[in-house]
């Protein structure tokens, strides 16, 4: 006789995001739904950051059901934030998801968290359980972090150190289950797959003169941090300018931030150097590519910490503290400040001392294994359809792209 015991339904798992950091992390998530039993897709984009957020969902072909589209100009934080919940309390009301899932630390993050949580609605949070100890830095960062990790129902931590973090805030073991960073997946994906060809001339002939051997040192700098803006970012400006001088063969690359802020602050400082280049914002692929040919990358990002030394590449972060401290602990990030001359210093550094360079370029890098993805899925199907909950990651990656 016929079973007549329907069959068991999706879980519709709803991903909202806003900026390309946040794509960038969950897009192997949302491929890995695509292919995962018992489980399916409904993707809500906020417009946050706008074109450098379509670039990445073009890369992996991810088409969102949603764009919320919220940017305007000159809005706060608190503007951005009421439009977030506003807009996504629509879709959730529309859509009635089983989960949400966010990821990181974005007005986007907590303001979707804060939203699902009012509907009852399970929050998964990616990346959980990263913290500096200072909540004003980085800001509003920090604090998004604290508060999604309050409402999250499953807390995917990247590392064993995230994962203390949330057991010290009384989060339940049982809630926690360590993946992994998705950035290696999707890093380990552009750098196997994707066939690159930089826009700007001077970078397409670095990368034909490196392919052809050639030596020339090459430094990576990106900066953008709210709470640089101002005296620090002249500072950052300044020293770059110190380094051009002091190495006319070193050829700096500058991606600028679309802050005029940052601009106004650095470009003064460079636009008159001949080994300095400044670039427009460069898509993720060319990015990726871009750290690759550098020797050294000079950074206040928090993903590039994760990134660079994937690619063996030493990284000088200007900031007082981090919420990654995995990188600083494993040798291939250093923490530097702001101050004009301790950057210089820094970097002259591993520019002349061969011995402190393969210090930081051979350290192993604790952030993920390319698996990060997969490990996440099966965590959410273990949460949600009864599946066997995956082994937690360990920290240690033996894979390089």
């Amino acid at each position: 006789m016929a079973s007549t015991e329907a069959p068991a339904r999706n879980r519709r798992i709803m991903t909202i995001y806003g900026t390309r950091p946040e794509a960038i992390k969950v897009a192997p998530i949302i491929k890995e739904i695509e292919r995962a039993e018992g489980l399916e897709n409904i993707v809500v984009v906020t417009g946050q950051h706008r074109e450098m957020l379509d670039q990445v969902n073009d890369m992996f072909a991810i088409q969102p059901d949603h764009d919320l589209n919220i940017m305007a100009s000159g809005q706060g934080l608190n503007q951005i934030a009421a439009r977030v919940i506003a807009g996504v309390d629509e879709v959730l009301a529309a859509e009635e998801p089983d989960a949400v899932i966010v990821q990181g630390d974005t007005t986007t993050v907590m303001g979707a968290a804060i939203a699902a949580f009012n509907r009852h609605i399970p929050v998964i949070h990616l990346e959980a359980g990263l913290r500096s100890g200072n909540i004003d830095s980085p800001f509003p960062e920090e604090a998004n972090r604290r508060l999604t990790g309050q409402v999250a129902a499953l807390h995917l931590a990247p590392t064993p150190t995230s994962r203390d973090n949330l057991l010290r805030e009384a989060i339940r073991e049982k809630d926690i289950v360590v993946t992994g960073n998705t950035v290696i997946d999707t890093l380990f994906f552009a750098a196997e797959n994707l066939q690159v060809e930089f826009q700007d001339p001077r970078l397409e002939e670095l990368r034909r003169e490196k392919a052809e051997g050639s030596e020339q040192p090459v430094l990576l700098v990106t900066a953008h941090r709210r709470e640089n803006l101002g005296e620090a970012m002249s500072s950052i400006g300044q020293a770059v300018a110190d380094l051009a001088e002091k190495y006319p063969q070193l050829l700096i690359v500058f991606p600028l931030h679309m802050n005029p802020k940052v601009r106004s602050s650095v470009v003064p400082f460079l636009e008159e150097r001949e080994n300095v280049v400044l670039l427009e914002p460069l898509p993720y692929a060319q990015f990726t590519k871009a750290i690759t040919l550098a020797d050294v990358v000079l950074t206040d990002s928090g993903g590039v910490q994760e990134e660079a030394p994937s690619l063996g590449k030493p990284v000088l972060v200007m900031r007082e503290n981090t919420e990654r401290p995995e990188a600083v602990l494993a040798g291939t990030v250093k923490l530097i400040g702001t101050h004009r001359q301790r950057l210089v210093d820094e970097v002259s550094l591993l520019l002349d001392s061969q011995e402190a360079y393969n210090g930081m370029a051979n350290a192993v890098n604790p952030y993920g294994d390319g698996n990060a993805a997969e490990r996440a899925v099966a965590a959410i199907r273990w949460k949600f359809i009864g599946a066997e909950r995956p082994s937690d990651f360990s920290g240690e990656n033996d894979k390089t792209p």
